[in-house]
């Protein structure tokens, strides 16, 4: 057996288990997509420290991760109190909510006491590192937690195929980009940072994304201009978050943010583009509901 065949193979059952690990969490219960994207979160958060010590950067490792976990646990306790018509521990997650914030509050000034004791010459990049990680990786996949949330308001409850559909939007535009980019690809999207990137796979990803879209509120059964104009934002925000992945690995002179995945890489190279586009996505659902 060859190298590429094999690889081939390794790529292929692991893409699958990834996949049955995804869709599986989601389905299962709102819990187990809680934590699913919280393991997400911190293993993008290591990476990205990984990134940063390749850079010469001494970022709190252990502070970050648990500044990372803070953050997701803001977001699952707004879920709780606000996404649900169950108000049984409304009060529960209040408190839990107000004493994360706290915590998340008082952790950012202990990462500069902290830093006087380390003895690096770089203090201010380590600390902006270690609190970069935590805003690039953990604050958007907090806010994902949130869309569900804000969609699945009328009905009450959990929705997973809301989410479903939303990483099928980030797929859906992955795959017709490279299909458009490897048959039409001409122009360079952004050759500085990502030499195989074309405008004609760019636009055909956007094409499969808006599709895509238009499926989930069939499915769904809701405004089909609410899910395009979603898939639209989602696709483009997913788009730099690729890029500036990419820029990232250049930097430190690396083909993948990680090994995790045999085959895909990092947590980052797989996700990076979800990471990317839940802010921008957030943001536009907030904006729609708030109109409709």
């Amino acid at each position: 057996m060859n190298d590429k065949l094999k690889n081939f193979i390794v790529r292929t059952l692991s893409g699958a288990v990834m996949l049955a690990i995804v869709l599986g969490a989601i389905l299962a219960s709102e819990w187990s997509f809680m934590a699913l994207m919280t393991i997400i979160a911190l293993g993008g958060i290591w990476e990205f420290y990984n990134f940063a010590q390749k850079a010469g950067y001494q970022p709190m490792k252990l502070l970050g991760l648990f500044g990372g976990v803070l953050t997701m646990l803001i977001s699952i306790s707004l879920f709780f109190m606000f996404a649900t018509k169950d108000s049984t521990n409304d009060s529960l997650f209040a408190i839990i909510f107000g004493m994360t914030i706290v915590t998340l509050l008082l952790l950012v000034p202990l990462m500069f006491i902290c830093e006087l004791y380390r003895k690096s010459t770089t203090p201010i990049a380590n600390i902006g590192s270690t609190i970069m990680g935590m805003l690039y990786v953990a604050m958007p996949l907090s806010l994902l937690i949130l869309i569900p949330a804000l969609l699945g308001t009328s009905s009450g409850g959990w929705n997973p195929w809301i989410v479903l559909f939303y990483i099928f939007i980030i797929w859906a535009n992955d795959v017709f980009a490279y299909l458009f980019g490897i048959t039409l690809g001409r122009h360079r999207l952004f050759e500085r940072i990502s030499p195989k990137k074309s405008w004609e796979g760019f636009f055909g990803g956007l094409i499969g994304a808006m599709a895509m879209g238009y499926v989930a509120s069939l499915v769904l059964d809701t405004e089909p201009v609410v899910w395009i104009g979603m898939a639209l934002v989602a696709a483009i925000a997913g788009v730099f978050g690729d890029l500036v992945e990419s820029l990232f690995k250049r930097s430190v002179d690396v083909k993948d943010s990680g090994n995790f995945i045999p085959g895909h890489g990092g947590w980052l190279d797989r996700f990076d583009a979800l990471i990317f586009s839940a802010p921008f996505a957030f943001v536009y659902v907030l904006f729609v509901t708030l109109i409709l």
